[in-house]
C-alpha cells in the first residue's frame, strides 16, 4: 500500500512539475464572465451592514465597482450591459478573512507552502481579501501578493503578515526563535522594510517581547495580532495589541497558578476553559476589557472543530483536493479522535461559540478566519463556507454572520470605504449562491461564483483543476 501511494505521489508530482505555475492565462481560464457594465438581477441581497436581507434586489456594476443597488423593478440595464438573472439566488459581499495561510500541514512540525493552489481555492470559496496570519514562507507570500496585484496571478487581495514571532522555545523549524525584545524589534523592522503589512506574535513570547513588538509595529503604522499562551489576553490588551486569534481558545487568563511569561504545560488552557461556566463574570470582565481597549477578536472555529469529538469529517469534495498521503493522514487522525470519545475540545467548542457571541453582542469587533493548520481538514475552497456555518451554529443570524465575515474584516483592515459591503462606490467583490439562505438552517447553499473587482470566477473549474494538488503545489 505504501509503495503504491509513493508511486502515485511521484506521478502526481511529475504532472504538477510539468504544469506551468499560475500565469496571466489563468485569468481567462477561470473567468466565468466580465463586462464593462454588468447587471445582477433579482437576488436575495445581504449587503454586509448586518441588516436583514432584501428580496428582489439588483446590483449594477460599472468598470469593477458598484454603481447602483436598487429593487429589481427600479434598476434597468444600460445599453450593451451584460445581464445575469439571479432570481432564486443569494448575493453577499466577498469574504474578508483575517486568519488564513498559504501553507498546510504536511507532517507533524512541518508546513508546506502552496502559493499556487491556495489563492485560487480561497477565491473559489468567496474569499476576496485575506490576511496571512503568520507566515512560514514569507517571500512566497510577498511575491504571490505582488503577482496578484500586478495581474500575473489570480487570487484575493492579501494583507501579508511577517513570519510568526515566537519566543526562544521551539515551535517549528520554519520560524525564528526570539531570545530578547531586541530580537523582536529587529524582526519587525526587517519585515516592514521588505513589505509585510502586519505582525503575529506566538505562544511563547514574553510580555517584554510582545510589548516591544506592539510598540515597534505601531511606530510603523502596522497592526499586531497574536495566538497567545505565555502572555494572557488581559496583559496583551494592556500593551495595546490590536487583535487576538482563536476566539477565547488561546486565553490563559483562567489557568490556576499561571506563572508570568510561561505557557502552561499540556492541556492546562483548554482544561481551564472547560472548568469555566459560560456565564462566569470573570469572562464577562475580560470581554469588557478587550472591548474597552478596542481589541478585535478573530473567530477560527473551523480549526478547533477538527480536534473536537462528535464533529463531522471534512466534506469529501474538500478532501478530494488533497494528495493521497495528506488525505489518509487527516482521515486517520480524525478517526482516532472520534473513537477516543468525548474530549475537552468537544466541550469547550460550544462554550467558545457562546463567548464569541457574548463579545460581539456587547459591542466587540468579531472578525473571522479559518486557519488551515492543526493536523489538516481545514481546506481552502471549503473552509470559509464551514466557518460561516459554525458562526450560524453559534447563534448569529445570517445577516450578522455576513457582516462578521465581510464588513468587520474590512473595518479592521481600514478598508471599509472600499470593500466588505454591497453599496454604490465600493469595489464589486461579491459571492453568488445558487439558492437563498435559509434563516432557520446554518448550512449554506452551493456557491455559484465569486466576483472580484467585477470579474466573476468559475468555482467549478478552479476546484476541478486543483483536485489532488494540495500537498504538491
Amino acid at each position: 500500500m505504501k509503495k503504491s501511494l509513493a508511486l502515485l505521489a511521484l506521478t502526481l508530482a511529475a504532472q504538477a512539475f510539468a504544469q506551468a505555475p499560475q500565469a496571466p492565462g489563468d485569468t481567462e481560464r477561470y473567468t466565468l464572465f466580465q463586462a464593462p457594465f454588468t447587471l445582477l438581477r433579482d437576488a436575495q441581497l445581504f449587503d454586509g451592514s448586518g441588516g436583514a436581507p432584501r428580496e428582489h434586489m439588483s446590483v449594477l456594476i460599472r468598470d469593477g465597482r458598484i454603481a447602483s443597488v436598487a429593487p429589481d423593478a427600479e434598476l434597468k440595464a444600460p445599453a450593451g450591459a451584460l445581464v445575469k438573472d439571479l432570481a432564486g439566488a443569494a448575493l453577499m459581499p466577498g469574504f474578508v478573512l483575517l486568519h488564513e495561510h498559504l501553507f498546510y500541514p504536511t507532517e507533524r512540525g512541518s508546513y508546506g507552502a502552496f502559493f499556487q493552489s491556495f489563492p485560487l481555492l480561497y477565491l473559489a470559496a468567496g474569499v476576496t481579501t485575506l490576511r496571512t496570519a503568520g507566515s512560514m514562507s514569507p517571500y512566497a507570500d510577498l511575491n504571490t501578493w505582488k503577482d496578484i496585484r500586478e495581474g500575473k496571478a489570480v487570487g484575493p487581495d492579501m494583507d501579508v503578515t511577517a513570519p510568526f514571532l515566537n519566543g526562544i522555545q521551539a515551535f517549528v523549524a520554519q520560524v525564528p526563535r526570539l531570545a530578547s525584545a531586541e530580537d523582536a524589534v529587529r524582526q519587525v523592522g526587517y519585515w516592514a522594510d521588505v513589505g509585510a503589512t502586519s505582525y503575529k506574535g506566538y505562544m511563547h513570547l514574553t510580555r517584554e517581547q510582545l510589548g516591544a513588538i506592539v510598540k515597534a509595529a505601531h511606530e510603523r503604522k502596522a497592526k499586531v495580532t497574536a495566538h497567545l499562551c505565555a502572555v494572557t489576553y488581559a496583559e496583551a490588551a494592556g500593551m495595546g495589541i490590536d487583535n487576538l486569534e482563536h476566539g477565547f481558545f488561546a486565553s490563559s487568563d483562567f489557568v490556576d497558578g499561571k506563572q508570568a511569561d510561561a505557557c502552561p504545560s499540556g492541556d492546562a488552557v483548554p482544561r481551564s476553559l472547560d472548568a469555566l461556566a459560560t456565564d462566569d463574570p470573570r469572562m464577562a470582565a475580560l470581554q469588557r476589557e478587550l472591548i474597552d481597549r478596542k481589541v478585535a477578536l478573530t473567530s477560527t472555529l473551523t480549526v478547533f472543530e477538527t480536534f473536537s469529538h462528535g464533529r463531522p469529517m471534512a466534506p469529501t469534495a474538500a478532501l478530494d483536493l488533497l494528495m493521497p498521503q495528506l488525505r489518509e493522514q487527516y482521515v486517520a487522525r480524525y478517526t482516532a479522535i472520534q473513537r477516543g470519545g468525548p474530549n475537552v475540545y468537544g466541550r469547550v467548542l460550544p462554550k467558545d461559540m457562546a463567548w464569541e457571541k457574548q463579545f460581539a453582542d456587547a459591542g466587540g469587533l468579531l472578525v473571522a478566519g479559518t486557519d488551515p493548520t492543526g493536523y489538516g481538514g481545514v481546506i481552502p475552497g471549503y473552509s470559509s463556507l464551514r466557518q460561516f456555518e459554525l458562526l450560524r451554529e453559534a447563534g448569529f443570524d445570517a445577516a450578522a454572520t455576513v457582516k462578521i465575515m465581510t464588513a468587520n474584516g474590512a473595518t479592521y483592515l481600514g478598508r471599509g470605504a472600499d470593500i466588505g459591503r454591497i453599496a454604490p462606490g465600493l469595489r464589486a467583490d461579491l459571492i453568488a449562491f445558487a439558492a437563498p439562505l435559509d434563516a432557520a438552517k446554518p448550512a449554506l447553499p452551493e456557491v455559484a461564483w465569486t466576483m472580484k473587482t467585477g470579474r466573476a470566477w468559475d468555482r467549478a473549474k478552479i476546484l476541478n483543476a486543483w483536485k489532488g494538488q494540495v500537498g504538491l503545489r
